[in-house]
């Protein structure tokens, strides 16, 4: 232990080294400093990412790393349950035993929580009454030749082909998000976890892209009665089609997908000219890429346009889509990314210190998905994890190496840089006006509060309320109300006047 603390302390004052108050600021958060005194599992070590050091210095102290609470959504009846969904056939079981065999549920401030029982009623606040009573109707059948027709009107078919308590299976996977949801809206955690949600595909009458239920768009729902702006971040190889759709008209959810689009790749929505309808326009954000990405640019993408996206809408909670099959060996066969191209983006997410929840999603290979998520895992917690695979009951799945990381292939990179750049700039476009439809919207209400001020002077100079003149007491509330709505405004204080410039624009 006194070993790893020294290595660790080392590695600050190599990095920090010319930078002092950068030193300053990460010693002070660090989860090192907190976790001396704590018994650390033989198969991971206190760390603090590397990501840090590719942030600009005057946005280390917004990004700072800090000791998370970490609920962590697991359930024998869940694991059983979700290892029957026919394209990630026991995959679940893999993922939760290889995080159990490297000690990271045992570890500081991470809390198991047992997910609620999700119900009928829970499903029907996105999914039609009929596609609901169809899931239910097919709970107990075992003859997948009946009622064909039924089925492929609701999507039941080729990629979602029915099984048996595929009805239960679709209530516990929207119970163990909801509960992550509890989890955040209690306070008591800043993170939670459920790596068997994140079914993206799923439509309200229609299950689609191996999505029976979508978890994700009922966790939204719920997360808007108790936060004001939610963000949606899907990492996921497909287009995070169905959540995009549910939510292309409202303001109060943002969804931003990175995913690859091309001809006949499923789904084929997710352009970058996809930015939503009426209220909701410019609050749907798509990064189109071609095959081949690596770590390297798929996280300077990532954290640029995150950047961009967390300073325009100043989002009170995220919800991050952590699908695996944008990883080197998935059958898909398409990015070229590693554990670590993917961890440091959610790590640099995790870093603006928002309630925040991570969900599965695709991962089609399923040792380097159970090795993904374990990694995830340990990024929320902020520990590094040994190379060696643990010995656990499939240990001999994760061979030829038995180790954590995964090698990128030599394939190339299809993405250039004059594509990306043009991307890029074009989400930095849509991006900004999302800044200005705001900026405007309460430029205008406090206007009318000006113009209400005057009426009320004009009209109620005589009239009392608690003993203090009528104008003088809503004058107060009124103003204590703008001074409000000022600060609450996306993009700060600081850009006040900005409003003026885009009202005369």
């Amino acid at each position: 232990m006194e070993k790893c603390e020294q290595s660790t302390t080392k590695d600050h004052q190599e990095r920090d080294e010319g930078n002092p108050q950068r030193g300053v600021k990460r010693l002070a958060s660090s989860p090192v400093t907190n976790l001396r005194e704590k018994e650390v599992p033989t198969a991971i070590t206190p760390a603090v990412s590397k990501v840090t050091e590719k942030i600009p210095t005057d946005q280390v102290a917004q990004f700072a790393p800090k000791l998370r609470r970490v609920a962590y959504i697991w359930s024998p009846q869940l694991i059983d349950l979700c290892n029957l969904l026919p394209r990630v056939l026991h995959r679940a079981s893999r993922v939760h035993t290889l995080i159990e065999s490297y000690g990271l549920l045992t570890y500081g401030p991470i809390t198991v929580l047992p997910p609620i029982e999700g119900g009928k009623e829970h499903l029907l606040t996105f999914h039609s009454q009929e596609y609901v009573d169809l899931l239910e109707f097919l709970n107990e059948e075992e003859d997948s030749e009946k009622w064909m027709e039924k089925k492929e009107e609701f999507g039941i078919s080729c990629d979602c082909p029915s099984f048996p308590r595929i009805f239960e299976v679709a209530k516990m996977i929207v119970g163990a998000s909801l509960t992550g949801v509890q989890a955040l809206t209690s306070k008591e955690y800043q993170v939670a976890i459920n790596w068997t949600g994140g079914w993206h595909h799923s439509r309200r009458d229609e299950a689609a892209g191996f999505c029976y239920v979508n978890d994700i768009v009922i966790s939204l729902l719920k997360l808007t009665e108790s936060f004001k702006r939610v963000l949606y971040i899907d990492l996921d190889l497909h287009h995070g089609d169905a959540v995009q759709d549910a939510f292309a008209h409202t303001s109060r959810i943002m969804t931003v997908s990175f995913h690859k689009y091309s001809p006949g790749f499923y789904p084929g929505t997710g352009s970058v000219e996809d930015v939503g309808y009426g209220r909701g326009r410019y609050h749907c954000v798509n990064v189109p890429l071609e095959d081949g990405i690596t770590d390297v640019v798929f996280y300077t993408v990532v954290k640029r346009v995150m950047f961009e996206v967390q300073k325009a809408y100043q989002p009170s909670a995220v919800v991050i889509q952590c699908g695996a099959d944008c990883l080197v060996g998935d059958p898909m066969n398409s990015f070229n990314l590693t554990l670590k191209g993917i961890g440091n983006c959610v790590d640099f997410i995790l870093r603006w210190n928002l309630p925040t929840l991570l969900l599965g999603g695709g991962g089609y290979h399923t040792p380097n998905t159970a090795r993904c998520w374990t990694q995830l895992t340990a990024v929320a917690l902020g520990v590094r994890l040994k190379s060696e695979i643990p010995d656990h009951q499939f240990f001999l799945e994760y061979g030829p190496d038995y180790q954590l990381e995964i090698t990128p292939s030599n394939r190339p990179d299809l993405n250039t840089k004059d594509c990306l750049r043009t991307t890029v700039q074009t989400v930095f476009r849509r991006v900004r006006l999302v800044f200005q439809v705001l900026s405007i919207g309460n430029w205008m209400l406090v206007q009318f509060v000006r113009w209400f001020l005057n009426f009320i002077h004009r009209s109620c100079t005589s009239v009392m309320m608690d003993g203090v003149p009528f104008t003088s007491a809503v004058i107060e509330k009124l103003v204590s109300a703008e001074v409000f709505l000022w600060r609450e405004r996306p993009g700060g204080p600081g850009n006040w006047n900005g409003c003026h410039h885009y009202m005369s624009a």
